[in-house]
């Protein structure tokens, strides 16, 4: 007997499926190759570097990098924005940060608060999970070392206006950080154009690769005050007991998770053959559906703003009488639905909508294999649901 098909609307946790190219790269990878990157002269080792390098290459081309060196690989998007943090800033810092933010960067700044003697402004953002350029402009100080805001909101979807927040941050003088977990993929990004020093990103999502990747750009100059949080081995400068200071292997010591990049450069080819303009606009219209058809549903309050073009294709939601985790049980257990239910890693943002109280939200992400079937499936659901009692 054939198991029920699964709507997994999850994708701003992990994405899911792959395309069949990335789990064809692992597996050949795992079982033609195996070698690790950087440490061997034969020719399966040269592979591995060679396979390390052309992803390198693909994520530089992919955000504008100039140099494919800058692109730093890390394990996710937690331990690039980790590396960044602990690795930049010192005693008597001051940061700049919003309510908006995943714990990624919430728990490694109250860390450094409370460890190393760094002061943080928290901005508040609307009813919509936005914050205003003008709020970030006035939280600076003349200590003002870094501004680290994410770049689309994982609860509510909502794009934060990086460019206006890069200009501010480049005339002052500071370090602008930006996590691009839900939007590198999925939106235009560019590092050319943008006046960024730090891109943080996992390559398990918009990037369509394997769980344990993750990387972080690292912008001309910043490498002489962003110092390595790990040491060891990088398979160059043996003969020396001090890191390197060379871009990557300054921050790159160990084994390298060369199987997770083999399926981080098939996600990326994939995502170069659709183009990410493409993917936007498919991520808009299906968002437009779904925003259209959830707001049918009895009493549900939608959260976010309401215009695609001010949002990725995350979408949360409330509905009075439900517990969030109720909400997604039922959806997984009766209609092999599955979202993301809670507070998603963004206590403070919660607080700001006024959703922490109630245990959060139940939230609907999508990806590129995301259907019009499955939105309207997942409406059918929530509408039986809502009408339940």
């Amino acid at each position: 007997m054939n198991e029920p098909t699964r709507i997994y609307l999850d994708n701003a946790a992990t994405s899911w499926p792959k395309p069949e190219a990335v789990y064809a790269a692992v597996n050949a990878y795992q079982r033609e190759h195996g070698a690790a990157a950087g440490r061997s002269a034969y020719a399966d080792a040269d592979h591995a570097q060679r396979l390390v390098t052309d992803t390198r290459h693909s994520v530089a081309e992919m955000i504008g990098a100039t140099s494919s060196n800058r692109v730093v690989f890390t394990f996710n998007g937690t331990d690039a924005l980790n590396l960044a943090l602990h690795g930049l800033l010192r005693d008597g810092d001051h940061v700049v940060t919003t309510v908006v933010e995943h714990n990624s960067i919430l728990r490694p700044l109250k860390t450094l608060e409370q460890s190393a003697g760094i002061e943080v402004t928290r901005v508040e953002c609307d009813a919509e999970g936005r914050v205003q350029a003008s709020a970030i402009r006035d939280a600076l100080r003349p200590q003002t070392a870094l501004v680290a805001m994410i770049h689309a909101s994982n609860v509510t979807g909502a794009l934060q206006p990086v460019t206006q927040v890069a200009e501010i941050v480049q005339g002052h003088g500071a370090r602008l950080l930006v996590d691009a977990a839900q939007s590198l993929g999925h939106v235009p990004l560019d590092v050319n154009d943008l006046p960024i020093d730090l891109l943080a990103a996992p390559g398990h999502k918009g990037l369509l690769g394997p769980l344990g990747t993750g990387l972080l750009y690292v912008a001309p100059g910043v490498e002489q005050s962003l110092q390595s949080v790990r040491q060891g081995g990088t398979g160059t400068e043996s003969e020396v007991d001090q890191q390197p200071e060379e871009l990557p292997e300054k921050y790159e010591s160990g084994n390298l998770n060369v199987v997770g990049l083999a399926g981080l450069q098939a996600g990326l080819t994939y995502l170069g053959e659709l183009g990410i303009d493409a993917i936007r606009r498919q991520e808009s219209e299906l968002t437009s559906q779904l925003l259209d058809k959830l707001s049918r549903v009895p009493r549900i309050r939608i959260h976010g703003p309401p215009d695609t073009r001010d949002r990725v294709g995350v979408v949360s939601f409330s509905l009075p009488g439900f517990d969030p985790q109720e909400i997604a049980a039922v959806l997984d257990a009766s209609f092999h639905i599955q979202v993301r239910s809670g507070l998603h890693c963004a206590p403070l943002l919660h607080r700001a909508i006024g959703t922490f109280s109630a245990g959060g939200t139940v939230r609907i992400s999508s990806g590129p294999f995301t259907t019009a079937d499955h939105i309207d499936a997942l409406c059918a659901a929530l509408t039986e649901i809502a009408t339940s009692r």
